[in-house]
């Protein structure tokens, strides 16, 4: 994989759409409301063969959007998986159709509360209504529906896309040969919980943030969302990460005696914040973050993790996780193993050494690009598909 990202991308045929449903397909939310007249934006590569068997559906994370493997329409940067995708890689689009769907509750093009409401005709903010990971799974489900495909080859996810991996194979193990979660759980812990909220508070202490209608106003609350962007991001790295990057290196000569940042890891957090407002949502911000909160599969399924895959007893999957992921480490993906186990599905499992944490999955890991090569050809020969 020496070639350049950007080499990469533009060997890559990138197809860009929209798939919009009308009032007669209400998406029924786990709340009880429902969404009529909704989109969900999505960008494919590769094509569909003609059996249609070689789909793969990759689930993004809390902050990726459906530009996987494309250069990103407002910062310009490659694609947040183009490691993953691209000839050669683990998601060759030579051999698969890859869909990447930005979801629900999003600001890149699906129906979210930045999206305008048919109602008022101005912008959702707070009369979203709120969304889950099973909503954002369900609203996935009709868009494959959409392109026409009866089954996925593979369904492919890291973080809070693992997590909608999961919820794919217990709501819908019908629908696809194989699933790949990487570095997610089946609930979200209480710490990650609280980490959230955090965030949350951030932008809702933010007097642009005018109680969520601050679209209607013309204002955003960057400050807010940059602060909460910094928090999390710490939590996306390791102690060890950081050390190397960083350390206690100085911005400059000397001290400040101030409040400047004098740390390059105080550097490094600001700017990361303040790119991050320029690409992102605020309220998509706070929908997502609860929808990732809300997650506790066991609990979808009377307590026991091991009945919400019953239904996938012939399917194959590959659970990954890294030794130095403290937002999902690796004891949480050990549990979804052994229900896997327990529900006789076929589940690989690897654990990665890495000392780069959570984000781990969005770098250059060569151990998971041989997981997900070697896992992916055992499917595709289980399967017949030729690649």
């Amino acid at each position: 994989m020496s070639e350049t990202l950007e080499m990469v991308q533009a060997a890559v045929e990138t197809g860009e759409g929209v798939a919009k449903f009308g009032p007669d397909q209400p998406l029924r939310l786990d709340s009880g409301a429902k969404l009529e007249g909704f989109q969900i934006a999505y960008n494919t590569y590769g094509v569909l063969n003609a059996d249609r068997t070689n789909a793969v559906l990759v689930c993004h994370a809390l902050t990726g959007d459906q530009h996987v493997a494309s250069l990103h329409p407002t910062t310009g940067k490659p694609g947040w998986w183009s490691r993953v995708i691209g000839p050669g890689r683990p998601l060759d689009p030579a051999n698969y159709f890859v869909i990447c769907a930005n979801v629900i509750g999003g600001c890149m093009g699906s129906t979210g509360p930045s999206s305008l409401n048919p109602a008022t005709g101005e912008c959702w903010g707070l009369a979203f209504p709120v969304i889950t990971i099973p909503d954002m799974v369900r609203a996935q489900a009709m868009l494959i529906d959409q392109l026409g495909i009866e089954t996925l080859f593979s369904v492919v996810g890291g973080s809070m896309g693992g997590m909608q991996v999961l919820q794919w194979a217990a709501d819908y193990p019908e629908r696809s040969f194989s699933f790949i979660s990487i570095a997610a759980a089946a609930r979200h812990s209480a710490q990650n919980i609280a980490f959230h909220e955090v965030g949350r508070q951030a932008i809702m202490a933010d007097p642009d943030w005018r109680g969520g209608d601050y679209a209607t106003q013309g204002l955003r609350p960057e400050k807010g969302l940059a602060v909460a962007r910094m928090a999390a991001h710490i939590t996306y790295l390791s102690e060890a990460a950081l050390q190397r990057k960083f350390g206690r290196e100085l911005q400059r000569d000397g001290l400040s005696w101030g409040f400047d940042a004098d740390f390059q890891v105080e550097s490094y957090l600001r700017y990361q914040g303040a790119s991050f407002v320029d690409r992102f949502d605020a309220n998509s911000y706070l929908y997502i973050t609860r929808a990732m909160d809300y997650f506790d599969l066991a609990a979808q399924h009377g307590g026991v993790l091991a009945q919400a895959f019953s239904g996938a007893k012939d399917k194959r999957f590959c659970v990954l996780s890294f030794t130095s992921d403290w937002l999902y480490p690796t004891p949480e993906a050990r549990t979804v193993v052994r229900a896997l186990n327990a529900a006789g599905a076929r589940a690989s499992f690897v654990e990665i050494q890495s000392d780069k944490g959570h984000d781990a999955f969005l770098l250059d890991e060569p151990v998971m690009d041989q997981a997900l090569s070697g896992f992916l050809m055992s499917a595709a020969v289980s399967r017949g598909l030729c690649l």
